[in-house]
């Protein structure tokens, strides 16, 4: 396990190559994780594609293995999350990598590409989109979502089928047990402010306000990846986005929602390595 110092926090890390956990000096792809998540998750997806890269995966700030109990006070906006990024890859001494974020992990994203263009060569954003602003449902989605997760409970994870219960809003297709378990224990575990605070900021009024324009201000080559059937950023949402931008490509990948490439590998490995320009690996 390797932590490293950004912006002040102690922020969990991994490289993911061909040759072991150790970058070889292939083109950098850098993972980011969505709401309640971690870098775990994408531990498949970035196995596949080691052939041809260096994956590196970290946790954000108050998330999966950078939890923050010792850490000063921190905010929680979006904005933090984007410096942390660059402040990543400037301690790594990463001049030139490519992204692919996830949920809101690519608001993060998509953040970063207009103010640290100079990073990126490309960009994947996964189930990524805009919305309208509706105050009525704002509010009741922000308090919903503030009992889901000041209620939360350590026990609930030896729970026989809590993990598939708690999964369902969010696939289309099963995905492998230890997924599913993996996120759930990300979830349970998170930060509690860091988990209000990401929600708060990503849905908000504000954000729903200043995306649109960040969209339409990209100009890196970037591939946006819906899931047919995702309930939490409709495949509608990204295709509203990546309309925005003359450098976005849009694809919805049939029977799948909000994990796509867990549902489907097969077919998000091959439009993923079709943008990135290399063969397509076998799923592993």
């Amino acid at each position: 396990m390797a932590y490293i110092s950004v912006n002040g926090f102690n922020h969990y890390y991994e490289w993911l190559t061909e040759s072991g956990n150790q970058p070889s000096g292939k083109p950098v792809l850098v993972f980011v994780h969505g709401w309640g998540g971690s870098a775990r998750y994408w531990e498949s997806t970035a196995r596949s594609l080691c052939p041809h890269f260096d994956c590196l995966l970290y946790d954000m700030r108050g998330f999966g293995r950078s939890r923050m109990d010792d850490a000063p006070e921190s905010t929680y906006e979006l904005d933090i999350y984007v410096r942390d990024l660059a402040g990543l890859l400037v301690a790594l001494r990463l001049q030139k990598v490519s992204l692919n974020a996830h949920s809101t992990g690519s608001s993060i994203a998509v953040l970063f590409l207009n103010r640290y263009a100079e990073f990126v060569d490309r960009a994947i954003l996964t189930c990524s989109g805009i919305f309208e602003y509706q105050e009525k449902a704002f509010k009741a989605f922000h308090k919903f979502g503030g009992y889901v997760v000041k209620f939360r409970y350590p026990w609930l994870y030896s729970l026989p089928f809590t993990d598939r219960l708690f999964m369902q809003r969010f696939l289309h297709q099963s995905v492998p047990r230890e997924m599913s378990r993996a996120f759930l224990d990300d979830f349970l575990m998170a930060d509690e402010p860091a988990a209000l605070g990401t929600m708060f900021s990503a849905v908000s009024q504000e954000a729903a306000e200043t995306m649109p324009g960040e969209f339409s201000r990209i100009t890196v080559p970037t591939l946006l990846i819906s899931g047919e059937y995702d309930k939490i950023i409709p495949a509608e949402m990204g295709r509203q986005a990546a309309a925005l931008s003359d450098h976005i490509q849009h694809v919805v990948i049939p029977n799948t929602a909000h994990f796509p490439m867990l549902e489907d590998p097969t077919t998000y490995l091959r439009y993923v390595t079709e943008f990135l320009e290399v063969s397509s690996p076998a799923v592993l």
